[in-house]
């Protein structure tokens, strides 16, 4: 359709909503401020700038990488908009994390048996390549230590792909979804808690596999390592977990389309093993091995009554810009804060607002602020980094600190852009009447939905494992999981505009709601040490 006439649709659109959210849903939530929360939805329906944001934080600024001078860079541009945003407070709280590691540029080719640019992307945190890397491959799967022994004294001088091959996928699925009220019912089910012993020693010795395989590969004198991506379509992703000093692994490693993997394998079993060129600019930093979350303030009018927060994760991965994952939350978190600041009116509560980092490694950022506000667990600290992770949900008992009474609600986004779509109450079955409440306003943008079950992977888990009332919301899939989650695609091409402004106004209503109640989220026991339900499990020493 012609562009002005979308536009004049668009806001159209945009002002009925407002019509109706600012009427009579309004008088069904009589807890919350009406004239407040009418003037979010008109500031973040008809003039958001969500969509400004995003652009000059994933276009401008990029990928952020947890500890890179990119991450840094963000934070400095996030704190610079809080101040001008007028929120207080804004400030930094580093923790321990690790080495830094920047990737300046890359290249990888095939040059025989001819010339052909291949879609790849390097592992974080593994070494740079010595000018150009040129030498033939050798196929030589390894996910186990026990099949080193079949490769010794066969791999020097090579670039070894040490993934199988598997086979192209056949999608069952649309890329594109957005949920049904079926589905989402289907999310209301109640998941009982499971407790294994073994499991956490079990990740942790998974974890630490990638390093002694590349230490491995270095020692017969392979001078490369290169593993399949996990999806099709030539996307790669380059996750890695080997950040610690002294620990980053042995050689270079490269992450390759499935696609160009597959006609590497192809041409070593038909003929003479083709080459491949790599290079790789990376640099280590050790200058300073503490990230750092970014923390700003909504002060309240009564130091008595708490807080509430809000949260996102701000580093992302290193193979898109890191737009939906978690671009997208981190822009909804700022775009709610100046929502709620414009409005120049102190809530009871202080609303805090969070940028974590350290995510992607463990939600690293989230447990040093519950380490270091919220509650303590005795963790050996000798663990670091995905190890730690592991170790801290299975550590008991769980002391809490002097904060642990004064949060009062923690709200997180962090699947993708899709519109808000509700809650999950994560089994906390007497959180649904006042989150409902909460809600309320926005059944006409769509959030209206509470569902039983648990969702896990991000900032809000660990409140939840302490007995905290933090929640995710329930987000339409749109492409997240299917293409975009830590891809090459996760740029801002993959955000939602609308979605992007419904969610911002629903976070910024929620928190304004749970910064001035009367009532508050009813909390989890403290957890205590779990029993396993079936003591006479044996686990399979090969898994």
């Amino acid at each position: 359709m012609p562009i002005q006439f979308a536009r004049r649709l668009a806001f159209s659109c945009a002002a009925s909503l407002l019509a109706l959210s600012a009427a009579a849903p309004l008088a069904a939530a009589p807890d919350a401020d009406s004239a407040a929360l009418a003037r979010i939805i008109d500031e973040g329906l008809n003039r958001s700038e969500a969509m400004t944001t995003a652009s000059a934080l994933m276009d401008r600024i990029g990928p952020r990488l947890t500890n890179s001078e990119n991450h840094r860079r963000a934070e400095s541009w996030a704190m610079d908009l809080m101040k001008k945003q007028g929120l207080a407070n804004v400030h930094v709280e580093p923790f321990e994390f690790g080495v830094g590691w920047n990737l300046d540029s890359y290249s990888v080719a095939m040059v025989a048996p001819r010339a052909l640019p291949l879609t790849a992307i390097p592992v974080a945190w593994s070494p740079p390549t010595s000018g150009i890397l040129r030498a033939p491959v050798v196929i030589a799967p390894m996910s186990r230590e026990e099949h080193f022994a079949e490769w010794k004294g066969k791999l020097a001088g090579k670039i070894v792909l040490v993934s199988l091959p598997g086979q192209t996928s056949e999608s069952k699925g649309p890329v594109f979804e957005r949920y049904t009220d079926a589905q989402i019912a289907e999310l209301d089910t109640y998941t009982k808690p499971v407790f294994d012993p073994d499991a956490a020693a079990l990740q942790v010795r998974n974890r630490r596999f990638q390093g002694k395989l590349a230490a491995f590969l270095k020692a017969e004198g392979a001078v490369a390592m290169v593993k399949i991506s996990y999806r099709d379509g030539m996307l790669v992703h380059g996750e890695g977990y080997d950040f610690q000093p002294g620990q980053t692994l042995a050689l270079p490693a490269i992450e390759l389309a499935q696609e160009d993997y597959r006609r590497l394998v192809r041409l070593a079993k038909t003929g003479p093993a083709p080459e491949i060129a790599i290079t790789v600019a990376a640099r280590y930093d050790e200058s300073n091995l503490k990230a750092e979350n970014v923390v700003a303030e909504i002060p309240g009018s009564d130091p008595k009554a708490g807080y509430v927060m809000a949260g996102a994760h701000f580093d992302s991965w290193i193979a898109g810009d890191g737009a939906n994952d978690n671009g997208a939350g981190s822009v909804t978190v700022l775009e709610a804060a100046r929502l709620i600041a414009k409005l120049g009116v102190k809530p009871k509560r202080t609303i805090r607002f969070v940028l974590w980092s350290g995510e992607e490694q463990g939600l690293l950022g989230s447990r040093a602020y519950i380490d270091q506000h919220l509650a303590s667990r005795p963790v050996d600290p000798a663990l670091k980094g995905i190890d730690s992770y592991i170790a801290w949900r299975n550590a008991f008992p769980i002391t809490p600190k002097a904060e642990y009474g004064q949060l009062k609600a923690y709200f997180n986004m962090d699947n993708g852009s899709g519109r808000f779509r509700g809650i999950y109450t994560e089994g906390n079955l007497g959180a649904d009447k006042l989150l409902r409440e909460w809600l309320t306003p926005f059944d006409m943008l769509g959030a209206d939905k509470l569902v039983v079950s648990k969702t896990g992977g991000t900032d809000h888990v660990f409140m939840q494992a302490i007995g905290l009332p933090g929640y995710q919301f329930i987000q339409d899939p749109l492409d997240y999981d299917s293409r975009v989650h830590h891809s090459n695609l996760d740029t801002v091409d993959h955000m939602r505009a609308d979605d992007m402004r419904q969610a911002a106004v629903v976070m910024a209503g929620m928190l304004w709601q749970a910064a001035n109640s009367d009532k508050e989220l009813p909390r989890a026991v403290l957890p205590t040490q779990p029993v396993p339900t079936d003591p006479f499990k044996v686990r399979d020493p090969a898994q």
